[in-house]
């Protein structure tokens, strides 16, 4: 397992869909263990392979108190939202300092093949619905402040890029 260094927006990588896996291989059980300690050391609830450069439908998320309850996920798509929202702080490594509260459903069913290669069905419910959410967003070319209006948006960015010339 390794860290490896996010990608800096606006790399092109985080704006293209990602593509499908077409089945559970050792090189992405590898992909996901580097995603797993990845997310670990920012530290972070998740993170999508394009975030690291690879263009494939993979996510990991892991809100547990304890860690090491990372769910691993290929090619998930929700199949059901809560008609409930709640708000949460969003960020990402790919755009470091900056941060923007997003409404997002509270509780989610997600469809995923999973490290068994099977495809599973999970509920997930605040934090690790917002994280899932977060990152299906990732895999289809989506930031989280494309959930904001244009004028927060460009805000937002225009605040990350100050912050990145300041070094």
């Amino acid at each position: 397992m390794t860290a490896r260094l996010c990608i800096p927006w606006p790399a092109q990588v985080l704006r293209q869909p990602a593509a499908d896996v077409a089945e559970i291989t050792d090189e992405v059980r590898a992909i996901w263990a580097d995603m797993v300690e990845t997310m670990e050391a920012m530290p972070g609830y998740g993170l999508a392979a394009v975030q690291i450069g690879v263009p494939l439908r993979l996510a990991v998320v892991d809100c547990s108190d304890v860690r090491g309850q990372a769910v691993l996920m290929a090619n998930p798509s929700v199949l059901h939202a809560s008609g409930q929202f709640r708000e949460h702080d969003e960020a990402s490594p790919n755009l470091p300092g900056v941060s923007a509260v997003i409404r997002r459903p509270r509780a989610v069913t997600v469809r995923f093949l999973n490290a068994a290669g099977a495809w599973e069905d999970r509920d997930f419910v605040n934090l690790w619905a917002t994280s899932a959410q977060h990152q299906i967003d990732h895999l289809a070319g989506k930031m989280y402040f494309d959930h904001l209006t244009p004028l927060k948006r460009k805000m937002l960015i225009a605040k990350a890029d100050k912050l990145r010339r300041r070094g």
